[in-house]
Parts: C-alpha cells; sequence; structure tokens
C-alpha cells in the first residue's frame, strides 16, 4: 500500500487536532469554573490574589488587572491554579517567610490571616463550583433539547438473570425500588446501576395487583457505541418502544433546574460508590482513566455534537469536584482537613507538619497520576 509521504504531516496535524481540541475544551472549562469558584470567595473574603492561571508552566499571555491579580494561560494545560497572597506555590503550600517580608497591610490580606471559616468556604468553593457548573450544563441542554423518556414497564427478562430469579415477568411495571417512587425506566436504570451486589425490594404492578420482589443486581461489562468497556450494576430486564412509549418530552426551566439537581446528585452517587466498591473489592480500579483516556473519550462524543460534549464536561466536572475534596494535602479536601484540626485545636497545624502532609500528598497524587496513566496505556488496542 503507497503512502504519500507529502501528505503526512497535514494527517498528523488533522488528528491532533480531532483528538486534542474537544479535550482542551473540555478541560479548559472544567479548570476555569473551578478556579473562578477560589478565586470569587477569595475575593469576596477580602484575600489578596496574585494569579489567576489556566495551565502550568511558562506564562504564554497575560493581563494584569487593576486589583494586581495576573490573569494567564500557560504552557502546560493539564490544570490551574489561583494563588494567594502568603503562598508559597500553586498547591497553596503558606509561606511564613513571604509574610514576615510583607506591608502590614498586605499581611493583613494574606490568605493564612483570614479566619478559618473563610479560608475554607474558599477552598471549598472551588469544587462546589464545578458541581454547579454540572447543574447548570444538565439543566441547559435538557431545557434546550428536551429528554426522552420511557414508562418502567417490562417487556423482557434475560434468561438466568437476576430479575427472572427474582420472578419479575414481562408486562410488569415497576412502581417503586426500596419505597422510592419509579416514574420513568430510566429512574430505574439509575436506581440499580450503583447497586451491584446490593437486594433491592422492587414494587410491582401487575394485572391490576400490587406485589414486591427483592432482586439482587449483577455486576456486568457493557460496551457502548465507540467500542469502550465499562462496569455497571444491571437485573436483566429489557424495554421496547412499544411497551414503554419511549417520547420526547419538553420540560420548563424548573423542570430543567430539577433534572440537572437529580443527574449531578446521581452522578455525585454514583462515583462514590464505585470508589467504595474499589476498597471493597466490587468495582475493578481499571476503569479509573487519565488525561489520554478522557482525550479519547472526548474526541468521540465530540463526533455526537457539541451538546453531548458539553454534558461530558459536566460529568468531568463532577468527577475532579470529588477529586479535590479527598481528604489529601495538595487537593482542596487535604486544606480542609488542615482547617478541621485546626478549628478543632485553636491554632494552625505547624509549618512543618504541614509541609510534611503536603510532601505525602504530592506523593499520593503522582500514584494516582502514574496509576491512571497505566491504565490508559494499558487499555489502549
Amino acid at each position: 500500500m503507497d503512502m504519500d509521504l507529502a501528505s503526512l504531516p497535514d494527517a498528523i496535524w488533522n488528528m491532533a487536532l480531532i483528538k486534542i481540541v474537544p479535550f482542551l475544551f473540555v478541560l479548559t472549562v472544567i479548570v476555569f469554573f473551578h478556579e473562578l469558584g477560589h478565586y470569587l470567595i477569595g475575593r469576596w473574603s477580602g484575600i489578596k490574589i496574585m494569579a489567576f492561571s489556566i495551565g502550568f508552566g511558562p506564562e504564554l499571555v497575560g493581563v494584569t488587572d487593576r486589583h494586581g491579580t495576573r490573569w494567564k494561560l500557560c504552557a502546560i494545560p493539564l490544570g490551574g491554579y489561583v494563588k494567594f497572597f502568603g503562598d508559597e506555590n500553586a498547591a497553596s503550600m503558606p509561606s511564613d517567610a513571604a509574610l514576615r517580608e510583607a506591608s502590614a497591610e498586605d499581611r493583613a490580606r494574606a490568605f493564612q490571616s483570614a479566619s478559618v471559616g473563610k479560608r475554607a468556604a474558599t477552598v471549598a468553593a472551588g469544587p462546589i463550583a464545578n458541581f454547579i457548573l454540572a447543574i447548570a450544563i444538565f439543566a441547559a441542554t435538557a431545557y434546550a433539547s428536551g429528554i426522552v423518556v420511557g414508562d418502567p414497564i417490562v417487556s423482557e427478562v434475560r434468561p438466568n438473570s437476576p430479575a427472572a430469579v427474582a420472578g419479575i415477568q414481562p408486562g410488569d411495571r415497576v412502581t417503586s425500588a426500596d419505597g422510592e417512587r419509579i416514574r420513568y425506566f430510566s429512574d430505574l436504570q439509575r436506581y440499580v446501576s450503583t447497586r451491584a451486589g446490593e437486594p433491592i425490594q422492587l414494587g410491582l404492578e401487575r394485572g391490576g395487583a400490587n406485589k414486591t420482589v427483592s432482586v439482587t443486581p449483577d455486576l456486568q461489562t457493557q460496551t457502548d457505541g465507540f467500542g469502550n468497556s465499562y462496569q455497571v450494576a444491571v437485573i436483566g430486564i429489557v424495554a421496547n418502544s412499544e411497551q414503554a412509549a419511549f417520547r420526547h418530552e419538553n420540560l420548563s426551566p424548573v423542570e430543567a433546574l430539577n433534572y440537572g439537581v437529580s443527574q449531578t446528585w446521581f452522578v455525585i452517587e454514583r462515583t462514590v460508590a464505585f470508589i467504595g466498591g474499589i476498597f471493597r473489592g466490587a468495582e475493578k480500579a481499571d476503569q479509573i482513566g487519565g488525561p489520554i483516556k478522557i482525550a479519547q473519550v472526548s474526541s468521540q462524543v465530540a463526533t455526537l455534537g457539541f451538546a453531548p460534549l458539553l454534558n461530558l464536561a459536566a460529568l468531568l466536572s463532577i468527577s475532579i469536584g470529588l477529586l479535590n475534596l479527598l481528604p489529601i494535602p495538595m487537593l482542596d479536601g487535604g486544606h480542609l482537613l488542615f482547617y478541621a484540626f485546626e478549628a478543632a485545636r485553636g491554632k494552625p497545624l505547624s509549618e512543618r507538619v504541614q509541609e510534611f502532609g503536603f510532601r505525602i500528598g504530592l506523593a499520593l497524587v503522582m500514584l494516582l497520576m502514574v496509576f491512571a496513566f497505566w491504565n490508559d496505556l494499558s487499555g489502549r488496542t
């Protein structure tokens, strides 16, 4: 097979654009809103802000505003940071030396000079901004395009599935799950998907009579339209368009907002259940992905349109918000842990203890990054 070497650079460039541009769009939106949360609450708390950066490394372009904050775009677009006065580095490790050399006015506006409540609020604002962004995206796309729903009526029961063992039959309408109302078939799917190995009490309507059955979902590996495999809990029932009456519904602004909140909560619940499942041995850690996986999925979803790419950004925004809440020094959750100790003992932890914690946190974050990269590379075909 002949290869046109002259066209090879263009082919490589086009492939890079297909892979990288959606990834950078998604990541930049998420990082910007995360750091904006820190920035806005920090400004509201009267803390002096030195820099707002998208990316790390050498500055590509930037501008300094009238408050003295340097807004900049840097060369390595894999994150970002807000640097407050009194921080030694982008990880917000405190610098007593910088405070000693500062003027009294600047010391009063340093991050470390703020009350523990204001510092905690400023740190927590980043992950909270990620959750608000996800709610806004889910709500906006649902309001603009509507949602597809179907009635929770069973069309088919897979042989030897948990549903078959529980005695569920075609034609049954699922009315509740552990006492929670099931309105649409998607409600049932969402409820089941996070509960592998956990018995669920399903309320059924069959021939005008109500009954309750216990079903325990199995964890199964499935494949999406792009060939990516994932694990999800299922009970083995199918709904078709004839019996479930799948249809398109438009939402009012209030309904769309409620939808955004419920979708965001579901993703949070699913992610927390997944992490817990890893420690229990019920989930496989090879589902954790890094930048390569995110770039791959972003490029795939981008082929479906802008709205699906926005929804992917919402999913990743939630994941990054939860990741930052882990109680690991260097992450927002680690800072919040330090502030909890400070509030309990009435004074901050010593600089030596905090420095040791940041070193441990750096090691843990690096291990997580290496593990995610390993999963990315080993999962490629």
